[in-house]
């Protein structure tokens, strides 16, 4: 009898640690409510979550020395005035390009040590440079 009991405790015991190892899905929120394990991430301009991967500018990376290439995307202000670009590998989670006056260019303030613009590309495409290298297009 003794043995059952204690066989019974112990797969209950066993059964109630095994559920706490395992993490609760969306349980992942960030300080805005966006769902890192649902694909969201914070957009400033948008004040909203997004799944970078589902916005209609992407840019891809130019040169790569990895074993594949990355990507990013750049959501506009309704004004066109600011872009919000969310670049891979930094860390920010996106920066924000600020177009002055008629200028065709955004570009990345004092903020940041880094110099980033984005174009206009051909037709309907942009450009990312970082320090004058075009890294995205």
């Amino acid at each position: 009898m003794r043995k059952t009991i204690l066989l019974c405790v112990m797969f209950l015991g066993f059964l109630a640690f095994a559920q706490q190892e395992q993490p609760v899905l969306g349980g992942d929120k960030d300080v805005h409510g966006c769902k890192g394990s649902a694909g969201y991430t914070y957009s400033q301009i948008k004040n909203d979550c997004v799944r970078v991967f589902e916005q209609k500018i992407k840019l891809k990376e130019v040169t790569s020395d990895k074993s594949y290439t990355s990507m990013t995307a750049v959501i506009f202000s309704k004004d066109m005035k600011k872009a919000e670009v969310f670049i891979p590998y930094e860390n920010a989670k996106s920066i924000i390009l600020v177009r002055e006056g008629k200028s065709k260019k955004w570009k990345s303030g004092s903020y940041i040590k880094e110099a980033y613009v984005l174009v206009p590309f051909k037709k309907k495409g942009y450009q990312l440079k970082k320090d004058n290298v075009v890294i995205y297009q």
